[in-house]
């Protein structure tokens, strides 16, 4: 047995995982000849990407933003799959803070991490709107999501950064006194919201285990997809803290991000990673989209096709 181990995307699992826990659940790692390991990041070591570059985990999810990142410095980390085919950060506020349009959050306290793509992004709704871009007051909320219990409290006008699958459902406020925006609803550029990728050294040296390991990885998505119940029930044992309501309802809201629009599990789009490229560039938080092809492969894609056939 290959021992793998495997970093996610948050400080904590989340529904958007189920598809790693779903394949070793019914041991189609193990039958890959895998014995796989499923990880959260220490903020103290630094991001998935910091365990990849320094050989600390075998894959790993990342945002695709903090891959170009990286590779702009010369670090041989690479896409191998996509696991979300669509954005899933929001803009949320509530009702009664006179924010009915993108617009609107001019002059307004926006919560959220002050990164130089939060900003850009941030700034960029506004202008698609017809808003002033540079009038927002940002209110740090550096990796803390707030709620909408936050904002009616008056710690921020607006959030910016929150998941519309996962952290805008948290929090006792009432449905009808919510307002969520998915920021690719409101003008924000397309794009993966997060990857699954290795180093380079890895897919060079034993594509083999790659493939074996994407292979049921994607099989462990589809499933996870396709049975709620169970995997609800798989989800309630890794991330037993949370309300049974509040992974349910996550679940349904994050699976059919899994797949692209013709129902593919994993294939990088080139419509999305290229112009995306452009748009951070553009924004001074990349220092250039030169080389983004070279930043993921499809090639592991064919063997999926074939193992699911």
């Amino acid at each position: 047995m290959s021992q793998i181990r495997v970093m996610l995307d948050y400080f904590h699992p989340w529904p958007n995982a189920a598809g790693f826990y779903t394949a070793r659940d019914r041991g189609w790692y193990r039958d890959a000849g895998l014995d796989v390991e499923l990880a959260v990041q220490d903020p103290g070591v630094g991001d998935t990407l910091e365990y990849l570059t320094r050989r600390r985990v075998d894959f790993g999810v990342f945002p695709p933003n903090r891959l170009l990142a990286r590779r702009a410095r010369g670090q041989g980390v690479i896409g191998v799959a996509a696991v979300n085919h669509r954005g899933l950060e929001a803009v949320q506020t509530v009702t009664g803070k006179g924010i009915t349009r993108p617009r609107d959050l001019a002059g307004r306290r926006i919560a959220h991490n002050p990164t130089p793509r939060g900003r850009a992004m941030i700034r960029h709704l506004i202008a698609a709107d017809g808003g002033d871009p540079d009038s927002f007051v940002t209110v740090d909320a550096g990796t803390r999501e707030l709620t909408v219990d936050d904002i009616e409290a008056g710690r921020a006008d607006a959030t910016f950064g929150n998941y519309w699958s996962w952290d805008a459902l948290r929090g006792g406020l009432p449905a009808e006194r919510r307002i969520t925006w998915p920021v690719d609803e409101i003008g924000a550029p397309r794009y993966h919201s997060y990857l699954l990728g290795a180093h380079e050294e890895l897919v060079a040296s034993n594509p083999v285990l790659v493939a074996a390991f994407l292979a049921a990885t994607a099989r462990g998505f589809q499933a996870a997809a396709e049975d709620h119940a169970r995997t609800l029930d798989l989800l309630e044992r890794v991330i037993p803290y949370f309300p049974q309501p509040l992974i349910a309802r996550s679940l349904s809201l994050v699976a059919p991000t899994w797949t692209d629009a013709e129902g593919r599990w994993g294939l990088v789009a080139a419509d999305r990673t290229g112009p995306y490229a452009e748009w951070l560039a553009e924004h001074g938080v990349i220092p250039s989209a030169e080389g983004w092809e070279a930043s993921y492969t499809n090639q592991f894609l064919p063997l999926l096709r074939a193992a699911a056939a």
